[in-house]
This record gives structure tokens, sequence and C-alpha cells, in this order.
């Protein structure tokens, strides 16, 4: 069990606001002290700029920064680090390989394949694609619970080019198999590229992506108690070198002249311009913190906590409110998204915030598959490693007063 006390204690904000409730850590979790330093450490030690110096601080810069792309690569146990390539999240990881794969792999009579349940940035890049290109955008449907039931043979075909899917989905906690997903489909099509979403997944799960077997995996530091403005994407070395550059640019390039370029292998390659070198290095401290507390204890208690936060609300509200996604815990991480009555998300909350409770309210970058829910909108709360069941009753406490309020 998980001495969420002493964790709190590492987190400098609830030092600043002791009676703060966070509830939104799928949009961005908070970070512990040893991050903040690290990055201070930076800017205060050797705030310089990366491979360009030959001077000490240069380099000391470039060892750090270095270093956190092997302790990535061993995080999620890349074959070697020159599989990852750090942008400015998962965004930019996803729209890299939108651009610098997908316009070079497909063609008018290719597929691309997603889900209902993705987020944006894996859903509106690839349907612009497919609109530019003029292929088939296939966007598969969930089943009222929120699972994907998929007869994978109906699904794939020889000229599905792309399967791009996420792990978690930031609405309904659905944790998808995506393992099992992707041997299904590679059987049917040993040439698809499969496109794993591990945003809202890297926090919660181990991740190994040579035993998961996609070919690229991208996610965020900020949602795993790391700084904002750093992504990863992991990619198979194979294809990164069949790839062409998505920005152009300082230290990407091999050689210059006036008639041609030639570029830096991957990583650097797709690494144009000044990097966020502090942002970057702070990262490690983060990965040391999940791997200290163990992402198996994370999960185990979010599911705990998550499972308290149903019965109360089942047993507070009854039918007034209804939760959206698994009901098996064991399938989902600590995502709880509801509706409540006849009151409109954004007002639930308002009235939460006055009384220092964060959560999301919207259709939190999700909108196909709130309009699947047949929904405008939900209310978002969500467990992590800060939260405790003190959390949970002051957000019970709070919906009562918002029915108090608005009924």
């Amino acid at each position: 069990m998980l001495n969420i006390k002493d964790i709190k204690k590492q987190f400098p904000i609830f030092q600043n606001h002791p009676d703060l409730v966070y509830l939104d850590s799928p949009a961005s979790s908070l970070k512990p002290k040893q991050v903040i330093d690290k990055e201070i450490e930076y800017y205060q030690q050797y705030g310089v700029n990366v491979f360009r110096g030959i001077y000490p601080l240069s380099e000391k810069s470039t060892i750090e920064f270095e270093e956190t792309r092997q302790i990535v690569s061993k995080f999620i146990n890349a074959n070697k680090p020159e599989e990852i390539v750090f942008t400015r999240n998962a965004t930019e990881s996803l729209n890299l390989l939108t651009y610098s794969l997908g316009r070079k792999i497909i063609k008018k009579e290719d597929e691309i394949v997603t889900t209902i349940m993705e987020h944006h940035s894996n859903f509106v890049p690839w349907q612009v694609l497919s609109s530019e290109t003029g292929v088939i955008f296939k966007v598969l449907d969930i089943n009222d619970e929120g699972y994907l039931e998929i007869n994978w043979n109906k699904i794939i075909t020889r000229k599905t080019k792309i399967l791009t899917l996420t792990y978690i989905s930031n609405v309904l906690g659905t944790i998808n198999p995506v393992k099992q997903i992707i041997l299904e489909v590679k059987r049917i099509n040993p040439k698809i590229i499969v496109i794993v979403d591990a945003a809202q997944a890297i926090p919660h799960l181990k991740i190994d992506v040579q035993d998961l077997g996609a070919d690229f995996l991208v996610f965020s530091s900020h949602k795993m108690l790391g700084p904002t403005g750093v992504g990863v994407l992991w990619g198979k070395e194979k294809i990164f070198k069949e790839m062409s550059p998505f920005m152009y640019g300082g230290d990407m390039i091999s050689e210059v002249y006036i008639e041609r370029t030639t570029f830096k292998n991957p990583p650097h390659k797709f690494e144009a311009g000044t990097p966020a070198i502090g942002q970057v290095i702070a990262l490690k401290e983060a990965i040391k913190f999940l791997e200290k507390i163990g992402l198996n204890n994370i999960l185990k208690h979010e599911e705990e906590l998550t499972s308290y936060c149903y019965k109360l609300l089942n047993q507070t509200f009854g039918k007034k409110i209804k939760i959206f996604g698994p009901k098996n815990l064991q399938k989902k991480c600590g995502i709880v998204s509801f509706s409540l009555n006849h009151f409109h998300p954004h007002d639930i909350a308002q009235i939460l915030a006055d009384e220092g409770i964060c959560v999301r309210a919207g259709h939190h970058c999700a909108m196909p598959l709130h309009q699947r829910l047949k929904v405008l909108a939900t209310v978002r709360a969500s467990f992590y490693i800060y939260n405790d069941v003190k959390d949970v009753v002051r957000l019970i406490d709070g919906l009562k007063k918002v029915t108090k309020v608005l009924g």
C-alpha cells in the first residue's frame, strides 16, 4: 500500500495549497520536488545548449540530455537509445508520423484505421491526411460499456497501411488489449504499421515496446510527473531511417551544400533546432520517481480509489448519476467520467473548483467519442499517486453541494 502522506510531501504544490484536491492528472500530472530541482539545476549550473560546444558546460548539458534518452529507452525496453526521439509532446509526435511516415507510404487505394475513443491528437491528423490523399478512413466503434469489440478480419485488409489507436481512453479509462490487437492485425496484414498513443498509459502501466509489437509509440512527459514541453516518439530504427525529416534546421544536418543537403541518422534527424533541454533532463527524474514507487503499485492504488469512488457515487446519487466506461475496474485506470442529473458539467466543475476540487469538464479533446455517448460533455475525475480516500470523500461532498445549489 502506498504511503500517500509521504508521497504528497514530495510535491511542493501541496505545501502551497494544503487543501488542494487535484483530480485532473490525465490533463497534466503534478511534479515532485526532484523533477523541479533537476530542471533548476540545469539552468543554474550548466544552462547552455547541447551538442554545439566543446567547452565543459556544453559537454555536461549534452551528457545529461543523452542520459535521459538512455533512461527513457530502458524504461520502455527499446532496442537502443537511438529509437527515442524527443518532441514537444505526444501531439507533435503523432503529427510527425502523419507528415514523415503517412505522406510517404500512403497511396490513394490504401486505408487508415483508428477508433472512436481517440484523443483529437490521434484522430484529426489522420482524418486530414485521409481527406488530402483520398484514402479510406475507418473509425472503429465501441460497445455501450466502452470496449472495442472488433472482428479484425472484417476491418483489416491488405490495403490497410496504418492502424493507430490509444492504449487507454482519456475519457473512459478503458485499457485496450493492445498487445492482442497487434498480434491479430499483423497476422492478417504483416505489413501494417501500428501506432500506439500511450500518453494516458505511460503513467500507470509498465510498457515493453519489444513485447508489445507496435511499430511506433508516443507519450508526453507532463502526464508522467515530468515537465511540460517534452514528448517522446519511439519507433523501429529501420522505419525511422526510411522516413524524411519533419522539420529542417540546426543540429539535424550532416552536410549542406548549395546543391544538396544530407541529414544525420535518427534520432537527431527528427530533432531540428534547440530542444527543451532543461525539461528533457528533468524527465529522467520523473522516471526514477515512478520506478521507485512501482507502476504495479500505482495501478493497484488507483483501482482501490476508483472502486471506492464508484461505490460512494452510486450510494449517494443512485440513478441521478451516470458513469461512463467499463464497470470492470481491472480493465480501466483511475478515470471516472460522469454526468449528474441534468446539471451542465461546467457548472458542476465550477462549484467543485470553489471547494478546492480540480476536475475536468467538457469533451476532453474527444468530441467523436462524446457524440457516440450521446452527451455534449462529461465531468472527469481521476486518481493518481497523490490522491487518497479523503479526496474521494471531498469529491462526494462537493457533488452534494452541487445538487443543493443547482437542484
